[in-house]
């Protein structure tokens, strides 16, 4: 974390030229964020070759990880002492279950978010070399880096959910908030992670900023797919090719916006 924080610094001096630069292109551009284009291609490659051992590996992560949840909160209902009346033990052993299932649900967002930072190096470079021969190859983040950025982010999302939960329970509001909590949540870590690949972390951020609407809505295509049971363990390797993408559609707006001037 040391390292980032120099680079934020270092890169902080060039920010305010950087937005400029973001404000003048994105003004001078044309045309429509092709938010379907992204998820059609994300789509499309997301079951071919280079595409596959990553999914595997990232479907085994996600899997493996909420079976041990899974098997830590049933030793913990085990630990519970014995209720006095047998028909206690079986609504205990119904409310139990259905905790479970509840839990798995809400956990999903931070392990995709944390899911998503491990691979997202791996299949931005597989989308790059597919859709975007000709520009510039990212670079890939160090592992170390990757994963602090991941674990913290996937804490924060915990946390900010687990402050929602009571609201979660009202079923329209529920639903409104978790588009809305997520959907900026997702947008922000997916979006600055392939940004990343291609500038530094407080000028990543701050292109970001400058779409915040289209990152946002990026993002609430990906907490849609997070209510889809079985759907939503294939959204971490989806979810990083549908940001490069956007992001790659955003940054090519910028520049033909520049272009033009």
């Amino acid at each position: 974390m040391h390292g980032l924080r120099e680079e934020r610094v270092t890169a902080g001096a060039l920010a305010p030229t950087v937005r400029a630069h973001y404000v003048n292109a994105a003004k001078d551009a044309r045309g429509e964020l092709p938010l379907t284009t992204a998820f059609s291609r994300a789509l499309d490659q997301l079951f071919t070759l280079p595409f596959r051992s990553v999914l595997f590996k990232s479907l085994g992560l996600v899997i493996g990880i909420f079976i041990v949840i899974a098997a830590a909160l049933q030793a913990f209902i085990a630990s519970l002492p014995e209720m006095p009346y047998p028909f206690l033990d079986q609504i205990a052993a119904v409310l139990a279950g259905f905790g479970i299932l509840v839990s798995m649900w809400f956990l999903i967002v931070p392990v995709t978010a944390l899911v998503a930072g491990l691979f997202l190096d791996e299949i931005a470079a597989a989308v790059e070399k597919r859709y975007y021969p000709a520009d510039s190859p990212g670079r890939e983040q160090p592992l170390a880096r990757t994963i602090a950025y991941s674990v913290r982010f996937a804490l924060v999302v915990l946390g900010l959910n687990l402050l929602a939960l009571p609201f979660y329970l009202i079923p329209p509001l529920g639903l409104v908030i978790h588009f809305v909590l997520n959907g900026y949540l997702l947008g922000r870590e997916y979006f600055e992670l392939a940004a990343l690949r291609h500038m530094s972390f407080a000028d990543a951020r701050s292109f970001r900023r400058h779409h915040r609407g289209e990152v946002f809505f990026a993002g609430a295509v990906l907490a849609g797919l997070l209510l889809i049971p079985v759907v939503n363990f294939f959204v971490p390797i989806f979810g990083a090719a549908f940001m490069v993408h956007v992001f790659k559609g955003l940054w090519s707006q910028n520049e033909a916006g520049l272009a033009r001037r």
